[in-house]
């Protein structure tokens, strides 16, 4: 088989698999149709709604259904009521917290501007304004119905908070109390430089009985993904709730639990609503199992998890404690909070070969500084590791060169029998030592590890609107002026004019227009991704130029 036309075809396939993994990302299936792992646990009597929760004959208290039309405040508790609402504000983030239920409504990206347009207007991830809930709540519920739930009041002590300057950390309180001696703190945690966040409940219980009761973390949020363009990479990530069971990570079609809601039961894991580059996540504490639930009605999707009954003794305190995370997806964090969170950076099939990367460039970048310049010596050191395949395939493709000649005059004298000229070609690179088909390796090695960049480039929030040089500001986007890939194109059509002809004239031709063609396909890449593969062509040419000026010395 012909040199070019492995080439060709490896690079067609190459840009068939981008497209159907963001295809397969974009229509991930529910989790109803895979049937999941649940954790064995004790029985559990039906789910009933909340925060009507009574007590179950065996003395637990039974699993939360999704709420349906149940407010996660009353109307009382918006924004516009500042009254209802204490500010906090630490080194990243601002956030607003209503004295109903605790919960959060509103958070600000200090570090993270929404455009460079607009670097004074801040990422806002949560909000309690009508036609756009994302709130991030949750609370406790015992067996009479009540408890410090989403839907209660509670109090604290100011009407706003601050990380104090050379503070490492800062605490919100809010109390709540049922009169009859049980008291409730419920308390945010904060450490400076961290997007997660701690949350406890310390209740004491100064009543005559036992208190029982559970707690649970619920995420709320209208689903109104971005429309899909090519001129906006935000819209080709996933956007919607996700799950981790402790084994198996779920992006969840909002859609489908309208027909099918979500319910299973889970130790060691979590619950996240994703978009692209920045999360809100509930991480129940390990160890204990938790029932998961999910619902999709109305154009709002609700994630809960609700954990096992737990029993303060008359006299007693117990503290129940959870996390939350509310940030970017910087992975080094997401690790750290909890097991399998940094999977919400998606990078498709090829993560295998994406993480690794992405550890790269983070080292090299750790010395130089700037993304731009680590794309481009990260682009040199995987040069440099295939340098002996590429130079053995180099020397295939110069001495197909050489041949050319010879392989014009068999053409033009079989040019009426396609199987003589087959059996003669096929001998002139046996005698030669020639095999046509090396050329194309490291093109098929290439293409992954392009896969995996394309996907390391769009999803790592590390890259967005990180600035390179000159007319390049975001390499998470394209090029503005299209410079780069022009010269990418002219990288490309050097690189050909190097390497041996097809014999078949159309196959020329294919080739020919395909600068012309990748040039276009890259104008409306992120431009780190055209840096890359620029950067590569050029080291090829130099590559290929020296192999031919070597072969020809021969």
């Amino acid at each position: 088989m012909d040199n070019q036309r492995i080439i060709l075809w490896a690079l067609f396939g190459g840009l068939a698999f981008l497209t159907w993994s963001r295809w397969q990302m974009e229509n991930q299936p529910a989790p109803g149709s895979e049937a999941p792992l649940p954790v064995q646990t004790e029985e559990r009597p039906a789910p009933v709604e909340l925060p009507a929760v009574t007590a179950a004959e065996n003395g637990e208290l039974p699993v939360m259904a999704p709420t349906g039309d149940a407010p996660l405040a009353p109307a009382a508790a918006t924004r516009e009521d500042q009254s209802a609402t204490i500010k906090v504000e630490t080194d990243l983030l601002k956030l607003e917290i209503s004295t109903a239920g605790g919960a959060l409504v509103k958070a600000e990206l200090k570090q993270y501007p929404k455009s460079k347009a607009a670097p004074d207007v801040p990422v806002q991830l949560l909000s309690n304004a009508t036609g756009n809930q994302y709130v991030l709540g949750g609370g406790l519920v015992d067996g009479s119905q009540g408890g410090p739930t989403h839907l209660a009041t509670l109090t604290a002590a100011k009407k706003a908070y601050s990380m104090a300057e050379g503070s490492d950390s800062l605490e919100v309180p809010l109390a709540w109390s049922d009169g009859s001696g049980v008291t409730v703190e419920k308390i945010y945690r904060f450490r400076r430089g961290r997007y997660d966040i701690g949350l406890d409940y310390r209740v004491r219980n100064n009543s005559q009985s036992d208190w029982r009761g559970l707690s649970y973390l619920q995420i709320r949020k209208l689903h109104n993904p971005p429309e899909r363009s090519m001129f906006n990479v935000d819209s080709y990530s996933f956007h919607g709730p996700v799950a981790y069971d402790g084994e198996k990570y779920e992006k969840i079609d909002p859609e489908d639990l309208a027909g099918e809601p979500l319910s299973l039961q889970v130790a060691n894991g979590w619950i996240a609503a994703i978009e692209h580059h920045f999360l809100s996540a509930a991480v129940p504490p390990p160890g204990e199992t938790y029932n998961y639930d999910a619902q999709y009605e109305k154009g709002i999707y609700t994630l809960r998890a609700s954990g096992p009954a737990t029993v303060v003794p008359a006299g007693a305190e117990a503290t129940l404690s959870a996390k939350l995370f509310i940030g970017p997806k910087l992975q080094r964090q997401l690790e750290e909070t909890a097991e399998g969170l940094e999977l919400t950076v998606d990078y498709g099939l090829l993560a295998i070969l994406a993480q690794p990367l992405f550890w790269l460039l983070e080292f090299v970048h750790g010395f130089v500084g700037n993304w731009g310049w680590s794309i481009i010596l990260v682009t040199f050191l995987i040069k440099a590791a295939f340098y002996k395949l590429t130079e053995a395939s180099g020397r295939s493709m110069a001495k197909m060169r050489k041949l050319q000649p010879r392989l014009k005059a068999l053409q033009e004298r079989y040019k009426d029998d396609r199987q003589a000229l087959s059996t003669h070609m096929m001998d002139l690179y046996k005698r030669e030592k020639v095999n046509p088909a090396a050329g194309c390796l490291p093109m098929l090695i290439q293409i992954p590890f392009f896969i995996a960049f394309y996907w390391v480039l769009l999803e790592s929030v590390e890259m967005r609107q990180a600035p390179f040089a000159l007319w390049i500001t975001d390499l998470s986007s394209r090029d503005p002026f299209f410079i780069l890939p022009v010269l990418m194109g002219v990288a490309m059509f050097v690189q050909q004019k190097l390497n041996p002809a097809p014999p078949d004239p159309m196959q020329a031709k294919i080739m020919s227009i395909l600068p012309i063609m990748f040039t276009g396909f890259f104008a409306f890449f992120p431009s780190g991704l055209v840096l890359y593969w620029l950067t590569n062509s050029v080291l090829s040419v130099a590559q290929q130029w020296n192999i031919n000026r070597k072969m020809h010395a021969d």
